[in-house]
């Protein structure tokens, strides 16, 4: 079946017990045994649970992997990841990634003796110049978050197959309906799912996506042995966000592209990062590897700190928030939101200014958005 049918119809649909044709949430603790050591499939909801199931073999079916699992939050999902690794290894990883995962890599995971590199991934001689003996893992964002930046997945999974190295990608960004990084050779793929794949903005959630049998079973145990798994009520928001994904990322990639035509156009504007753009360094690869370029716009103000805090205090439709993938547009500022936690030194060197602007496009009229934008770009 195609992305937009699997969409709605992947996963045990209608419910088996009464033909119920919406997923039903077993807001359920326990299951009861048919007899000593006999079950129906399900005995404890941390272990697993119906409603989580279909929303993770809808994961699965989405990114084409063995199979997935659903966890609280994503960075729940990115520390399971992590915890297939031992003290003593070594993880390969880009220096403009997510903000939470930079600090979950450098303050937390470091004391339990994982070791972390952070580098450029835009070419094969930054990635295997930092590959160690002890290295164990490729840490992939593509677009990075916030810059944008696009990794060649040929070239990496490459890399890694000559250095025997795992690798694992955070798909948040694109989700698999812009790009399917298995198709690749990637190992293991991450989501927050409270982003595109929900898109509504009213939960959490992460998934990772496993592609060999011995990485499910090892996922699995760690979900179930942490306690870090999804809940039903939580796993229904998801699935019923999944069934209008490929509508929603459309109406989000066609009104970036039209915000980022603007910016780049803009005397207040002095640069875009969006990688539809033809000007956009990584616009090739992510062109022959991605289906499209997301609905993630960044940008640089003209100016410094007075100016980007007077555009950050006169936007009215974009909402100055967190988080990303909703029907609603926001506005995130990077520096003192989404990657405070990263020193500033390391943000300054990266390339996560005071002036960057992060949006996350929604599914409003173009024009809306962009009266918006200018009418702030002005003010500022």
């Amino acid at each position: 079946m195609e992305f937009e049918t699997l969409a709605i119809h992947a996963g045990e649909r209608p419910d088996k017990t009464y033909g119920a044709v919406a997923v039903p949430i077993y807001q359920t603790s326990t299951f009861a045994f048919e007899d000593i050591g006999k079950t129906r499939g399900f005995d404890y909801s941390r272990t697993g649970n119906p409603t989580r199931k279909i929303l993770e073999d809808t994961i699965a079916s989405l990114e084409g992997g063995k199979a997935a699992f659903a966890f609280a939050t994503g960075m729940a999902a990115e520390t399971t990841v992590i915890h297939l690794l031992s003290a003593g290894d070594h993880v390969v990883t880009g220096d403009d990634i997510y903000g939470g995962t930079y600090r979950l890599f450098q303050d937390v995971m470091t004391r339990f003796g994982v070791e972390f590199t952070f580098v450029r991934m835009d070419s094969r001689r930054n990635i295997e110049a930092a590959i160690r003996p002890n290295t164990r893992l490729l840490w992939l964002e593509t677009p990075s978050n916030p810059l944008l930046n696009i990794v060649d997945l040929e070239m990496a999974v490459d890399v890694a197959k000559k250095h025997n190295l795992l690798t694992a990608i955070d798909n948040t960004f694109a989700s698999p309906y812009f790009l399917k990084p298995i198709e690749f050779g990637i190992d293991l793929v991450v989501h927050s799912t409270t982003k595109y794949l929900n898109g509504h903005c009213d939960v959490l959630g992460g998934a990772v996506v496993t592609t060999t049998d011995n990485l499910t079973e090892r996922v699995h145990f760690l979900l179930n042995a942490m306690g870090t798994p999804a809940s039903p009520f939580d796993s229904w928001l998801v699935l019923r966000g999944i069934e209008t994904l490929p509508i929603r990322m459309e109406r989000h990639q066609a009104n970036a592209f039209a915000v980022a035509d603007f910016l780049g156009g803009h005397p207040a504007v002095k640069k875009v990062y969006f990688p539809g753009l033809e000007s956009h360094p990584g616009h090739d690869i992510a062109r022959r590897q991605m289906k499209g370029f997301g609905g993630m716009v960044s940008f640089e103000i003209n100016g410094g700190e007075k100016e980007t805090n007077t555009f950050l205090r006169s936007i009215k439709l974009f909402v100055l928030a967190e988080s990303l993938g909703g029907a609603a547009s926001l506005c995130a500022h990077p520096a003192t939101m989404t990657h405070a936690s990263m020193p500033e030194e390391h943000r300054r060197k990266v390339g996560i200014t005071t002036e960057l602007v992060r949006l996350s496009i929604g599914l409003e009229n173009p024009g809306d958005l962009i009266e918006d934008l200018k009418q702030a770009l002005e003010s500022s």
